[in-house]
């Protein structure tokens, strides 16, 4: 029986994070993956496939070009399952082999198998030839991450009913798509299909989807999908869902029926904690299998223990699982390490994209905080003329009391990338006349924040400080 400084449990964003800082501080540390490769689900089935494909799906179709030469422009004019498969492997491997080169140049010992708890300090593994091992560490992470949701009334079948992972194994292009479930997934899937001019119809049972998104930008962002194509049907619950041979039909409670060649279950993912048997830890999850941390360290309950990811739930961002992964592998080894960040920015890679860091205008509002907007359309740059960009737009919120940024939201081309100027001024408690008084490269679409901080700026006050005093009056002689 083998003893290890941590042994973390699943390999995605934030088990590679911790794995790695613990090898840096020369600890003994091992890294226990189900699936035959490191990566987990942030790797295999997640975040890098689906952005490789949204990618592969932007370029094969010309989408960004078709404001210049129609939209009928077409790179390649049949593209099919393969083509977006084939740009989505070679990513995946090169991010395995970075990963497992990571490992191995600081001396992190990694494990093939699917891991239980048999006590506190005790787990099994077994491989998949069923060959047991058990091992013992002084502290672990539980970094699993989740699965998605399958309720019963769906009848998956992995051909034309598919959850999220199993969409990426797509064997052919459908013509027509249902996608349930309007959160981030749902939307990115959605979207992204639309694109390829397939008909996507987004099935949403609540009135409103994405709420932790400014209404304004949403309500921009819903013309735009609309606009190109999507068929957003919001405000109806699933009453059957029926695989019809040649087509996938379900009924909705306002009486209508949709049908299409292929359905994607996206509405919801639960955490992957069903096999580690917790209870021989000493813990529990909630109804939806995530684990109760402390926001700061990362401990679960038993102070031995820490989990960090999706397994935790809110944000479920990759990007705050690698911090969170580091910290906890921090205050797991004694070691003292910088506080996070409180402000981070949200990506959601549909088509457009859309990216926030800070306060909407809605929580602004509820604080009770007296604000003033500003907003720049990305048509409005020279860039974005040179790009072709008809829509897309950035909207900043500002502090009358203080100027102090309160918050950005983005949506359109590069967002995602751009959000990073506004959660760098956001950390370091800026104000709009940061936007006002700096030079942006010209011509780019940052030049964005100039154009939005100049009209906040110009519907504001004058500060004292920059009122034209008179000059005094000589005497006369």
């Amino acid at each position: 029986m083998s003893h290890y400084d941590l042994i973390v449990i699943g390999s995605g964003p934030a088990g590679r994070a911790a794995a790695i800082q613990a090898g840096k501080l020369k600890r003994n540390v091992l890294v226990v993956e189900r699936s035959g490769r490191m990566g987990g689900v942030s790797v295999h089935t997640g975040t890098i496939p689906s952005k490789t494909l949204r990618e592969t799906v932007l370029n094969l179709s010309g989408w960004r070009e078709r404001s210049f030469y129609g939209r009928s422009y077409r790179v390649k004019d049949q593209i099919n399952a393969g083509d977006l498969k084939a740009r989505m492997h070679m990513t995946l491997d090169h991010e395995v082999d970075v990963l497992e080169h990571q490992f191995a140049r600081n001396h992190v010992t990694t494990v093939e198998g699917v891991a239980r708890f048999v006590g506190e300090h005790d787990i099994e593994i077994t491989n998949e030839t069923g060959e047991v091992s058990r091992l013992t560490a002084d502290r672990f992470l539980i970094s699993t991450g989740t699965r998605p949701y399958r309720p019963e009334y769906v009848p998956f079948n992995g051909t034309n009913i598919l959850d999220s992972d199993e969409f990426l194994e797509l064997s052919q292009i459908p013509r027509s798509l249902i996608v349930v479930g309007a959160g981030v997934i749902g939307v990115e899937y959605a979207t992204m299909f639309a694109a390829l001019d397939v008909r996507v119809t987004l099935v949403e049972p609540r009135e409103t989807f994405l709420d932790f998104i400014d209404k304004t930008l949403i309500g921009e962002f819903t013309h735009q999908v609309r606009e190109n194509g999507l068929d957003l049907r919001l405000g109806s619950e699933i009453e059957k869902v029926e695989d019809k041979g040649e087509f996938v039909e379900i009924s909705l409670d306002n009486g209508r029926h949709v049908r299409a060649e292929m359905l994607l279950f996206a509405a919801g993912r639960l955490g992957a904690t069903g096999e580690l048997n917790l209870k021989a830890a000493g813990l529990e999850t909630d109804h939806r299998g995530r684990l109760e941390v402390d926001r700061k360290s990362y401990q679960t309950k038993v102070p031995h223990i820490y989990a960090a990811g999706d397994v935790i739930g809110h944000p479920s961002l990759a990007s705050t699982a690698l911090q969170q992964g580091r910290v906890a592998a921090c205050h797991a080894l004694d070691t003292p390490t910088l506080k996070e960040s409180p402000w981070f920015p949200y990506g959601i890679y549909s088509v457009p994209e859309i990216s926030t860091c800070g306060m909407s205008e809605e929580e602004a509002q509820q604080r009770g905080i007296p604000y003033e907007v500003g907003t720049a359309r990305f048509r409005e740059t020279s860039r974005g003329q040179i790009m072709g960009l008809d829509h897309g737009m950035l909207k900043m919120l500002v502090s009358l009391k203080t100027r102090r940024l309160l918050g950005v939201q983005i949506m359109g081309e590069g967002a995602t990338e751009l959000i990073h100027i506004a959660q760098a001024v956001l950390n370091l408690k800026g104000t709009v006349d940061y936007f006002v008084q700096n030079t942006f490269n010209y011509p780019t679409l940052a030049e964005a924040y100039k154009i939005a901080g100049l009209d906040a700026f110009n519907r504001m006050p004058i500060p004292e400080e920059y009122r034209v005093k008179p000059k005094p009056q000589k005497a006369a002689e």
